[in-house]
């Protein structure tokens, strides 16, 4: 019997557009831990379509270009979406991405909502957080946080 969605992928799926998908790919493994479920070339050279794996969780790409009328984050700007991201250990994550070169946008810290998280950017420009939730904050807890 056929799977929805397919094995391997949840419900919603970020699809991202880069210049140069290839390289992307494996900023994406080296840096951030992704690890590379299948790509397709296409006749050019370029990535038609790719899925990454973190975790257990689906993340599908390709090569930037009017075809399907994506562009790459490099070429905007501004930020225009933000990658949210649950690890299982946020503080190993931070470390792997540190020791790999990654621009962190924000170091890592225990956010006053009960996720200890860090933001990052990737080769394009694409922005992402990634987080660990560690405390499951009260609702007065929370309105403080807020200034409220």
């Amino acid at each position: 019997m056929v799977k929805n969605p397919p094995e391997g992928c949840q419900r919603i799926i970020p699809y991202l557009a880069y210049a140069d998908a290839a390289t992307a790919i494996d900023y994406l493994c080296r840096v951030f831990g992704f690890t590379e479920r299948m790509r397709m070339p296409m006749p050019d050279g370029r990535v038609g379509h790719a899925e990454l794996d973190l975790e257990g969780d689906c993340l599908m790409l390709a090569s930037a270009g009017p075809e399907m009328n994506m562009v790459s984050a490099r070429g905007l700007p501004g930020l225009h979406a933000l990658m949210a991201v649950y690890v299982t250990d946020v503080d190993a994550h931070y470390a792997r991405a540190c020791a790999q070169g990654a621009t962190i946008l924000q170091e890592l810290t225990t956010q006053f909502y009960g996720d200890r998280s860090y933001r990052a950017v990737d080769c394009e420009g694409q922005c992402w957080t990634f987080a660990t939730h560690v405390k499951d904050p009260t609702p007065e807890e929370l309105a403080a946080g807020c200034g409220g």
